[in-house]
Parts: structure tokens; sequence; C-alpha cells
């Protein structure tokens, strides 16, 4: 048909070439096809034209353009193929289904061809001369993906080097290791069978083993012809079952599912797909267009086993393509002919990058324009849409996408086969997410199990394949894997470490995150040591409100009442500081608690070290001349605790700015789990903090020992010395018991040592004075307290 632009096709619509004995005295003819019609090639044609329709009666797609096409039949041979392509770079003739010549048709904007790798090259080696862009809708061939030899090639079925890729994944998958291999003698067979060899060798590194008697799995690399003859060959003699595992060019072939015994074959195909309208236009064929086609009389006459010619059994009109088998019009969903469909509309956007411009949102063409095939070819690589849902586009190599669905030969209810989808391959899926099966596969023989064909079973994971010596590699001892490392696939060469944070589980065939410790608020520890805390901070609480109401009684008056309610302040803070060390560690919280647990026990310490010297300056004051007091009054004594604590504060502070606490997950102590904990930052800092707590109180238990027995019926320094003798028994034991101590309890032992000696200076310093207070009110008077009778 003539146009604006013409697209170009070579499809194998004959099966052979005609042979002519040349006598070398004549010319000899050209060379031409003979034998039966390829149906599911006429289709093909067909689905051009249905495409072009589509295209020149769009309004988006190339508006006021006319595409016309010419189609060419090679019969598969590389002649015919080769003289196809220099008919398409001059114009040409000898065009099928019109009787004109072609000859006002515009310029050869690009070919669909061609039905096979072999004669795919040749058109291309021809064409590519010209500039002509080639899309290819079959040629699977991995070599013509060398933009070197082939820049003008493009396809629309993926490239046996994806296929090669996945069909070793799939042989993978399943655990075959022991597997024969047959493929076509040609571009197509070898080709695919080299990059899958290459693939399984890079996957599993072993020999290659070809029909062994033990390899029940065969992968066949073949084109439909080649496995027709060789299952009319193994259907004559009975052999042992075997797994086929077949490529794109003959799994979906429905000429080949009447031989039964390859039940169980998989195998990748292109996608089912569905082109809206093309059932109804192939079936709208006239008798008139049937009669005016040589193709279409020889298809309609063999198909319906009549003649349209004056002769016997002449045809009458009824015939019906959708009651007669055929390939013409498929009752099952399609595949090649969607890369047909694709093929076209991918030439005709590239023409439409170069014709077309779109202002103030209209689409312009320029039909005038004197475009040249290297300007569509150029365009061609940056084709990138969709239509109808599919999606089109071209690597830097001219391939597509990959996308395939994995089938399986399986019996009907009435014994005949049917290929079925059982999974599907997309490489633009993420990584290890690409196949997905999602239904049953029947194996050979129909069994529901996966046939085994391997040296030595499969190891599995939580194992590693040791080779056997003296052995082929395809025999090996399963191992398990070291502690600390898994395997998660079987078969696996090696076991690997675990991230820092994940630890294998009992099987050691998966990495699980290790379980994150910490003294948690939900543990029973934990619950039990934050009610101390509170019961201690309300302890406290409730003991300065007895002080306060009996503020004005000589109990609290004697033993310094300032002093004692900032003693019993600091108390509820220690007590309560104990809480920050509970929960998970958070960069507040490891601060927070090492300073104010620091901090706290000062003011605390100083605040009895402050009593302390008070009892002791008290009976100095009673010698005949002192005047002692005078130089240590309250506000002295005030000082004195500021100065103290303003020390730790200072200490606290350096440590928080040069190197402070912070949160760190521990992966040393324990290999199974992590221990969430707060480092130090600066062990120094750590230590001059207790070292200083440590100071002051070996100081106050010192001036506490020194007047212990000065005479008072009511002596605090009694009590002093002995809470600091507690205070300090807690602090040196915590030390060891602190180092040693492994993840959560080392928290645990802190908040002890913090509640302990909290509580043994509260009930040694305020407990006696409460119950002489509350239980004992006789004796809180001035007589008793200054041991009077």
């Amino acid at each position: 048909m003539d146009g604006d632009f013409v697209i170009g096709a070579v499809f194998s619509i004959h099966y052979h070439m005609y042979t002519e004995i040349y006598n070398y005295v004549t010319m000899p003819d050209p060379p031409k096809c003979t034998g039966s019609i390829n149906a599911r090639n006429l289709r093909f044609a067909y689905t051009m034209i249905f495409a072009i329709e589509e295209i020149n009666n769009s309004t988006e797609l190339l508006p006021d353009i006319n595409l016309g096409y010419q189609i060419h039949d090679s019969c598969a041979a590389v002649p015919v193929a080769v003289q196809s392509a220099f008919q398409l770079s001059n114009g040409g003739d000898n065009v099928y289904y019109k009787d004109n010549n072609c000859s006002q048709s515009g310029m050869m904007a690009g070919v669909v061809a061609e039905s096979g790798s072999t004669p795919s090259i040749a058109i291309s080696r021809v064409i590519g001369s010209f500039d002509i862009p080639q899309v290819s809708h079959i040629a699977t061939c991995a070599c013509l993906s060398d933009k070197k030899q082939y820049p003008n090639f493009f396809r629309t079925v993926p490239s046996d080097a994806f296929q090669a890729v996945v069909l070793a994944k799939l042989v993978k998958h399943f655990g075959w290791t022991w597997i024969g291999a047959i493929c076509s003698d040609s571009d197509y067979g070898n080709n695919g069978m080299a990059s899958f060899l290459q693939a399984t060798f890079l996957y599993w590194k072993y020999t290659y083993r070809v029909l062994r008697s033990t390899a029940k799995v065969i992968v066949s690399f073949t084109a439909t012809g080649e496995m027709k003859v060789l299952f009319e060959e193994l259907a004559t003699k009975p052999s042992p079952s075997r797994q086929w595992i077949g490529s794109e060019a003959w799994i979906t072939d429905p000429n080949l599912l009447r031989f039964t015994f390859c039940e169980g074959a998989i195998g990748y195909a292109i996608p089912k797909s569905d082109i809206p309208g093309l059932r109804d236009f192939m079936l709208d064929l006239s008798p008139t267009e049937v009669a005016s086609s040589p193709v279409l009389t020889e298809f309609w006459e063999e198909t319906f086993k009549c003649t349209l010619r004056k002769e016997l059994h002449v045809c009458n009109g009824s015939e019906d393509l959708q009651k007669v088998p055929n390939d013409f019009v498929q009752s099952s969903p399609l595949r090649m002919s969607t890369l047909v469909y694709k093929a076209v509309y991918a030439i005709a956007h590239a023409i439409h990058i170069v014709v077309c411009t779109e202002r103030n949102f209209t689409k312009n063409c320029d039909k005038q324009l004197m475009m040249e095939s290297k300007q569509v070819l150029a365009a061609l690589k940056k084709v990138n849409f969709t239509h109808n849902g599919y999606s089109v586009s071209f690597d830097a190599n001219g391939d597509t996408v990959a996308v395939y669905e994995l089938v399986n030969w399986q019996k009907d209810e009435s014994g005949n086969i049917e290929v079925l989808t059982v999974g599907y391959y997309d490489a633009s899926l993420p990584k290890n997410k690409e196949f997905h099966m999602n239904r049953n596969i029947t194996w050979m023989d129909g069994k529901q199990e996966v046939p085994k064909s391997v040296c030595t079973d499969s190891c599995p994971a939580g194992t590693h394949r040791v080779l056997q010596k003296g052995k082929p590699i395809c025999c090996y001892d399963c191992i398990p894997c070291p502690e600390g490392e898994i395997s998660n696939t079987t078969d696996s060469l090696d076991c690997f470490l675990c991230p820092i944070e994940f630890w294998p589980n009992a099987v050691k065939d998966s990495c699980h995150p290790k379980p994150v410790e910490f003294l948690s608020i939900n543990e029973t520890l934990a619950i039990i040591l934050a009610v101390f805390s509170v019961g201690g901070a309300c302890l406290a609480i409730l003991t300065a409100a007895v002080f306060f109401h009996h503020r004005t009684t000589p109990i609290v008056r004697a033993n310094n009442s300032e002093l004692s309610f900032l003693l019993l302040f600091s108390l509820t803070l220690c007590f309560l500081c104990s809480l920050t060390f509970i929960g998970a560690p958070t960069e507040w919280s490891c601060k927070l608690r090492h300073a104010a647990f620091g901090i706290t026990f000062v003011l605390c310490i100083s605040c009895v070290l402050g009593k302390t010297i008070v009892v002791l300056m008290a009976f100095k004051a009673t010698l005949p001349g002192s005047n002692i007091t005078k130089w240590f009054g309250p506000p002295q004594q005030r000082l004195t605790v500021m100065f103290f604590t303003f020390v730790q504060i200072l200490i606290c502070t350096v440590w928080l700015v040069v190197r402070p606490p912070f949160p760190m997950k521990n992966f040393s102590t324990y290999k199974e789990k992590i221990i969430l904990e707060c480092a130090l930052g600066s062990a120094i800092g750590f230590w001059a903090v207790l070292g200083y707590i440590g100071l002051l109180a070996v100081f106050c238990f010192v001036l506490a020992v020194l007047a212990r027995k000065l005479p008072d019926n009511f002596n605090e320094a009694k009590f002093i010395t002995f809470s600091m003798l507690i205070f300090c028994a807690v602090w040196l034991t915590f030390i060891p018991a602190y180092v040693s101590s492994p993840g959560k309890f080392t928290v645990a032992v802190e908040i002890f040592a913090i509640l302990a000696s909290s509580f043994g200076l509260i009930m040694c310093l305020f407990a006696p004075k409460c119950f002489i207070i509350l239980c004992q009110p006789e004796k809180n008077t001035k007589k008793y307290v200054m041991n009077k009778k």
C-alpha cells in the first residue's frame, strides 16, 4: 500500500524456498518461495497491516500522515531474505496483497524483519548500509546486540542473552546440576546455547555434561521445525522419560502439543496479550480480497480443502475461519503477534519524532519533509511510549526489557496437552524479585514432585558444599555452616557471615535481627528497681514532711535542720536519678543519668559532711575561750556545701563537653544479641566523678569516726559513721560488680548501688530521729538530747 512514508517487512510466509537445478545456459530465475503457507507468519503480516491502519486513523500519532507498507516473503531462506532486503532498500516491487508496484510510495522509513535470527542478520547487513532501521519481532540471537556489527538493529523480543540467564536461573532454582543440552546448528541455537553455557558456568562453576544416561533434564535451544523432527523420531522409539526445558521458539507452538510424552515440559515464553480489534479484522476477509491475493488464496485453499478456481471442490463462500483449527486466527491469547504490533508502533513513533512538532497543544506533521532513514534510526533510539498497556523502549543495544512467562505443558481432562502459565520473569523488577511462580508445575509423567537430575542430592540451606576428592565436580559432601554464618540457598558453595546486627537461626539458613537487650521498664527487675526508687523518694519526702511538722522540736533543731532538709532533698534526687538508668539509652539520657547521679550524690555527701563538721564544731565551741562557731556558722555551712557541689558540677561539665557519654550498641559481650548501653565517652571523666564522691565519703567517714564518742545522748556522728560505712562498702563492692556484670545487669548494679547507698543514708541518719519524734515523743526534749537526767 502506498503512503507518505513506507514501513517494510519480511516474514517467512512459506515454509520452503524453491530449489532450482541450474543448467548454466539460461539466466536463473530469482529465488522464490514454495510449499505450504505458514499461517502464523501470515498472521504477523496481517497484524502489521492492522497496526498501520490504526495509526493512519489516529489523530494523536502522525496526524494527517498516511503510512504505506511493503511486505515480503522470505520463506526462512537467507537468499530470499537478502533479495527482499535489496528490494526494500530500492523501494522495491514484488509486493504481496496489492497488484501495484508501490512506485509512488514515499521513502522507506524502517523495516520489520525477520521471523528468525539468521535471515535477520542477513537483512541487517544489507539495509544497515543505507541506515535503514530494522525492528525484529522474533530474532533473539544475542549476537544482534553488537552495535558495531548491527548498528541499525532493534527488537521488541528479549535477547537470548536474557533468556539464557533466566533459563540458567530456572535450572539452578530447581537444583539440576547434571543436565543435557540440544541446540540448532544456526545462529539462534549456537549463540543461545553458548549464552546458556556461559550463564550456567557463571552460576555454578562446574563442567558441563551433555546427554548422560543419568541426566533427566534436557535444555533445548532449537527452532520449532527441528523440535518437530526430533519429537517425531523420539515418538517412534521408546525412551526414558525426560524433563524438557524449552526456549521461547518452540515451547508454545501448538503444533508440538500432540507429543504427549513431553508432558511436564517447561520454558519461558513471550507473555500472553491481546490486541483489541485484531481478531475481528482478520475474520473480516472478503472473498474478493482473498481471491485478489495469491498468498491468501493459497492459505484459504489449504485451510478449507477447496479451490477458488473453477475446478472440483470449489469454495462456496460459506467458509468460516472460526470453525476450523488454524494459526491465522488464533483462538488462544496472542504472544508473538504483539511483538509485531509493538515494532510497527515503534517505527511510527520514530517517524513522529522526526516529522511532527507540537505548538500550542496542536500537533503539526510535515509530510513533505525530505526525511532520511538515518533520522528515523536516531529517533528510534529515543522511543519510549505506552500503547494499549504495552510499554516500548530500547536500551543502548537496541534491546527491550526482558519479560517472560514461565509456561508448563499439562494435560487437561480429555488427555490433551495445553500450555499453562505458571510464573513470570520481569527484568525490570528489583534484584531477586524478578522471578515469581504463581501456580503448581506438572513435571514429566504428570508427577507433582520436582525431578532430580544431580550426582548427589542438594545440600540444604544451612550447609555448604565440599567437593569429594577424586570425584566429579557435581559430587560433594554437605558441611554445616560455622557459628555465626549461614547459607540461605541450596547447594551453597560457601557460608557467609550474617551482618553485625543479625544472627543465624537454629538451622543457619537465614539471618534474623539480634534481640536488643537493655533494662526495659517492662521487665520484672526494672519494675522492682523502679518501685524501690519511687518508694525511696516518697520516703525522703515523707521524712521531710515529718521534720517540717516538728521543726521546732529539740531533735530537729539540735541536728541542723537546714542541712537536714537539704540532705532530704538531695536524697530524693538520688532516688529519682536511678530512674534515668531504666529504658533504652538515648543521647540525652546517657548524659543526664551520669551527671545527675554525680551531682546529686556530691550534694548529699556534702550535706552529711557539713553535719559532721557541725557536730565537731559544736563540741569544740563548748571549750572555754572558744569562738569557733563564728567561723562555721550557717553561712559557712552553705558555702561548704555549694563549694563541694560546684567542684562536681565542674567535673561533669568538662566531661560532658569534651567526651560525653553516648548510646552505643555493644556487639562484643554476646555474639547472639546486642547490648544497648551508654558508653562512658571518657572513662577518666566517669572515674573522676566516682573518685570525687568516694573522696568526700572517706573524708566524711574519718570526721565522723573522730566525733563518734563525743558526749551527747543523741550524737549524730555515730549514725553518720555507720551510714558512711554502708556507703563506702556499697560503692567499693560496686566497682568489681560493675566491671564484671554483663549487659543490662551492669545498669542494674549501678541502680542497686545508688538505691542501697541512698537507703543506707536515710535509714541511718533519719530513721532514729523519726522513731523518737513519732513513737517516743517524751524523749524529744532538750534535757534528753543534752544527756541530762
